[in-house]
């Protein structure tokens, strides 16, 4: 008689380890909308626990280490860009081994649970994508031996519709270059004015000459906060250090443009779902859709157009240079 409930104990035990490993399978995350990544360790007393007091002790320590161990793969599988993860930087670095390793025993316990009695335990553990120290930047992103400035807008090419005579159907067409404006800072300095005549406005129908330059008449509001680049439905996949390239594969926005010590606090780039959760890109933000991703869906693509909006537009307010851009997923 005395048998069968310790039978019943061990079968009970069992069960909720089961469940317990199933549950932790599917625990460890990282989160890039909130910029963690954290686990849900599980784990349960040995049969041959002196005490209740020693089986939650024991139950306590398997969580932890089962914390460990699920922290341990996703941090692994984090994208630091198109071709890397931290995985492929532990195996050619010891250095960032040894650091990535450090970083996960020193993961912050954010919530602790004691089940069945004190027969089973659950903890968990949480370690910051980002931040000046003990996150996943402080252990694997390099310092650039020199930080690189921002591309200057790009020249473009258009094909213009141009009238023969004046009322009829356009029957050639004309290219004319674009010049993008480079943008006055938010702040000028005072200067002697200068009085120029107004030119005349031209009518809309105006023939343009083929060989001629017109200016790209780009907005220049100078009071924007942030840059968000809708991604949504092209499949995005987060990345530390992601590009954002112009469709003429020349990169606008990249690590090697920014403070070290900025993106290793804060990040690169914020990801969202919608633009109730875009709010690193402040009340103002110029929004842009990307074309397509590149480099492993991590690297969004817009248009020269819109990259050189967003370069003219930094100039005024250097949203880019403070980090304050958000991914649409």
């Amino acid at each position: 008689m005395k048998a069968y409930p310790r039978f019943l104990r061990v079968m009970v035990l069992a069960m909720a380890l089961i469940v317990a490993t199933m549950a932790s399978a599917f625990a460890a995350e990282a989160n890039w909308e909130q910029g963690y990544v954290e686990a849900e360790g599980t784990g349960v007393a040995p049969t041959n626990a002196k005490s209740l007091a020693q089986a939650r002790m024991l139950a306590r320590r398997a969580a932890i280490v089962d914390a460990y161990r699920q922290l341990a793969e996703s941090v692994a599988g984090v994208q630091v860009d198109s071709t890397t993860t931290v995985e492929g930087m532990m195996v050619t670095s010891d250095v960032t081994k040894t650091q990535v390793s450090a970083l996960v025993k020193g993961a912050q316990v954010i919530s602790e649970q004691s089940m069945e009695g004190g027969q089973s335990y659950i903890v968990k553990m949480r370690i910051p994508l980002f931040g000046a120290t003990k996150s996943v930047a402080s252990a694997v992103l390099p310092k650039p031996a020199v930080k690189e400035p921002f591309p200057a807008p790009q020249k473009t090419t258009i094909h213009v519709a141009v009238n023969v005579k004046p009322g009829e159907p356009a029957t050639t067409a004309a290219e004319v270059t674009q010049e993008p404006v480079q943008s006055a800072p938010a702040v000028q300095a005072q200067q002697p004015a200068v009085q120029t005549p107004a030119a005349p406005a031209k009518p809309a129908s105006s023939a343009a000459q083929p060989s001629g330059r017109a200016n790209f008449q780009t907005t220049v509001a100078g009071n924007y906060t942030g840059l968000i680049v809708d991604c949504s439905g092209l499949g995005l996949k987060p990345a530390m250090s992601p590009v954002i390239k112009n469709d003429q594969n020349q990169p606008i926005y990249g690590y090697k443009n920014l403070d070290y010590d900025k993106v290793v606090s804060n990040g690169m780039a914020g990801y969202a779902y919608d633009l109730n959760g875009a709010s690193r890109a402040g009340s103002h933000p110029l929004v842009v859709k990307a074309q397509s991703l590149v480099g492993n869906y991590a690297n969004p693509v817009i248009s020269v157009a819109d990259a050189n909006k967003v370069l003219v537009e930094n100039q005024a307010t250097h949203f880019l240079d403070n980090t304050n851009v958000v991914f649409l997923r």
